[in-house]
């Protein structure tokens, strides 16, 4: 049977005692690829740069927690360090630093801390859109006391407690739902990131498979300034890649891409946040000029 007829294989690891999932590609023998995915998103959506690179990759795409087919964290608190000790701890038990990383938004973020940290386990990695909100935002939030960033956050766990997942009463509505939230995504791929982002409930509805509290941020971070010197330990190629008609801004020109000692920035007309999905075709071949078609390049 040949690998084009082959779907992805899903597998769990554990990490803080959480069960975690993951889907994997085949093609072990290949240069390891990891696809993080990005916030109330799933592994699944990587599909379709899976299949394009699994000839010349060994494709593995994790469930963060509280995503997807993965573990919720019971008190409902998702912080970026236990995000970073997940993907880390998938590397390490699966073997495969010095791995390639793609990852979008939150998952994009997540790997550009892992990377900074770790620096010596990434190969190369590509960020889209993973760099968080522009400098001015991060400015406004950092200047928020503590007590008033813990009492916010309060208020909104709290009112999240007394919140019912949103239920809709067919597929057929959660797909509208998704084409509404990405108007650059065709029907096909709507339909099929709804398919495998929702749970039936035993009524016969269907939710969203993420865990609701993954919409509140922690009330506390690391500084903008700590951040950006995780950028700077960052020695693998790095290429940071931003839609023209998304929300956030280009890295080259808000001065964030100056952190970075080998870092390129691409943007990617006609495409909003969702770079991968909107322009999947001018993005894969961009990804494969930086990588290597082989993998090999990036030794």
């Amino acid at each position: 049977m040949s690998l084009d007829a082959i779907g992805p294989v899903s597998r769990v690891f554990f990490s803080q005692r959480l069960r975690l999932h993951y889907v994997d590609w085949g093609n072990p023998d290949a240069p390891p690829l990891l696809l993080v995915h990005g916030g109330r998103d799933h592994c699944r959506n990587w599909d379709w740069v899976a299949t394009a690179l699994r000839h010349d990759y060994h494709v593995i795409c994790p469930d963060l927690r509280g995503h997807g087919d993965s573990s919720w964290a019971p008190s409902g608190h998702y912080s970026m360090a236990d995000y970073v000790y997940d993907l880390v701890q998938l590397i390490h038990q699966q073997s495969l630093a010095p791995v390639s990383i793609i990852a979008h938004s939150l998952g994009g973020n997540i790997a550009l801390r892992t990377t900074g940290v770790f620096p010596e386990m990434v190969r190369k990695l590509v960020a889209i859109e993973g760099l968080g909100p522009g400098p001015r935002t991060k400015v406004a939030a950092d200047r928020k006391p503590v007590a008033e960033r813990i009492r916010g956050w309060v208020e909104e766990m709290r009112a999240q407690a007394g919140r019912q997942p949103r239920r809709y009463a067919s597929i057929e509505q959660a797909f509208a739902r998704m084409q509404e939230a990405n108007p650059h995504l065709s029907a096909a791929q709507a339909r099929h990131l709804t398919e495998q982002g929702v749970n039936q409930n035993e009524d016969g509805t269907y939710t969203w498979k993420f865990d609701p509290y993954v919409r509140l941020w922690p009330p506390y971070d690391m500084t903008r300034e700590a951040i950006a010197d995780l950028w700077g330990r960052i020695t693998c190629p790095t290429l940071l890649v931003h839609g023209t008609e998304s929300w956030a801004t280009n890295p080259a020109e808000d001065g964030r891409a100056g952190y970075f000692r080998n870092a390129r920035v691409l943007g990617i007309e006609k495409a909003g946040h969702w770079v991968h999905h909107d322009r999947l075709s001018v993005f894969l071949e961009a990804i494969r000029e930086f990588l290597g078609k082989s993998g090999q390049e990036s030794a």
